[in-house]
């Protein structure tokens, strides 16, 4: 029940923050290796020679928002909406039906109450770009209209990430209407379609997947996943050690019986079947019970507000639950060998009984 219970939620926490990543970083994402940039032929042929998956180009710089006196940094991404609402659900649910123009700004609620923005207020961005001015050069600036913002969950996002047209980064950025700073990729199979996207591409540019992006993130993860397991799987084994006892304890009060059945004609493998069967009815029934409580405690953890958790700290207000059946399967069978074991050694005692000497006395 325990490790049903604590993999369930080590599985929740697990794929929320999987969502949450993986909305905000893309499947897939096209980068320049060099200092050229993604061009948009490139696009146009991998549109056509990858129809089942859905492209959308961006450029994106660092910059500095201003509003009064405050300065915060952020990262600004120029994206043809409609492309974007494809493959990115919280941007899609942000603009909504609006229709934006050059230079409207989408932020993320991180940044709106950082500055206590609403739609219709503007704030001025200041871009890594320099411009001349006389005999010196300034960075550019450029006021935005603010239109919208979203909400991903996570703050790190919220607090850095804006997005704008296409036409505004170009036009700010000199970029040309043909160039792109990369491509964003919306795949189904993202970790089999990354090695047909490689052979496709020019010297200049590369492709990176999400897993890659957040693979310390991940592997941490894992690593956790798979400590608790061990632990709790040998809380298991310990508690098994009741069932090696109570048997051995049987065979050792028994002996006066185990002795006269077999004088009479009864086979130590007949005896050894018997306390074995009699060890896996104890421990089976352990585990089926134990999987009814650990479903009904994920029933309850998952449909009422039993546990609540800080929603600005994990951007979940409600415990996460999601057991695969890969780790289910897993915690049945290595229970069910944990007590095959240990019913299997208290039996093979019986093997070491002498009938003669236990008979005569």
């Amino acid at each position: 029940m325990v490790l049903i219970v604590a993999m369930a939620i080590m599985n929740g926490f697990d794929k929320n923050f999987e969502d949450k990543l993986f909305t905000m970083n893309y499947p897939l994402s096209i980068y320049p290796k060099s200092s050229k940039n993604i061009d948009k032929s490139l696009l146009d042929r991998l549109r056509k020679k990858f129809p089942e998956m859905s492209f959308s180009p961006y450029i994106n710089s660092q910059t500095i928002i201003k509003r009064g006196d405050r300065l915060e940094g952020g990262m600004l991404f120029g994206v043809n909406f409609k492309d974007e609402a494809k493959i990115n659900p919280i941007i899609k649910k942000a603009i909504k039906d609006k229709s934006l123009k050059r230079f409207d700004l989408i932020v993320g609620k991180g940044i709106k109450d950082m500055f206590y923005l609403e739609d219709g207020d503007k704030v001025t961005l200041i871009f890594t770009q320099n411009s001349p001015a006389g005999f010196s050069l300034i960075p550019t600036m450029k006021r935005f209209r603010v239109v919208g913002s979203f909400n991903s969950g996570l703050i790190a996002y919220d607090k850095v990430y804006m997005y704008s047209t296409l036409e505004s980064l170009q036009k700010i950025l000199h970029f040309s209407t043909n160039e792109f700073s990369g491509i964003h990729i919306y795949s189904k199979n993202p970790q089999t379609d990354i090695k047909k996207i490689k052979k496709f591409l020019p010297d200049y540019a590369g492709v990176i997947g999400w897993w890659q992006q957040n693979g310390n993130f991940f592997a941490a993860l894992a690593l956790e996943k798979r400590s608790l397991f061990i632990v709790l799987m040998l809380i298991i084994l310990i508690a098994s050690l009741n069932i090696i006892s109570s048997l051995l304890m049987i065979v050792m009060n028994r002996r006066k019986e185990i002795a006269l059945l077999l004088s009479l004609g009864a086979t130590k493998k007949e005896i050894r079947d018997t306390f074995f069967r009699l060890g896996m009815v104890i421990g089976g029934s352990g585990i089926i019970i134990g999987v009814i409580l650990g479903l009904v405690v994920m029933y309850l953890l998952g449909s009422f507000d039993i546990i609540s958790l800080p929603a600005d700290v994990y951007g979940m207000s409600r415990l996460p639950i999601d057991l695969s059946l890969r780790d289910f399967f897993l915690i049945v069978i290595g229970a069910f060998a944990i007590v095959a074991f240990s019913s299997y050694y208290p039996s093979k005692q019986i093997s070491k009984i002498d009938i003669l000497s236990i008979l005569r006395d």
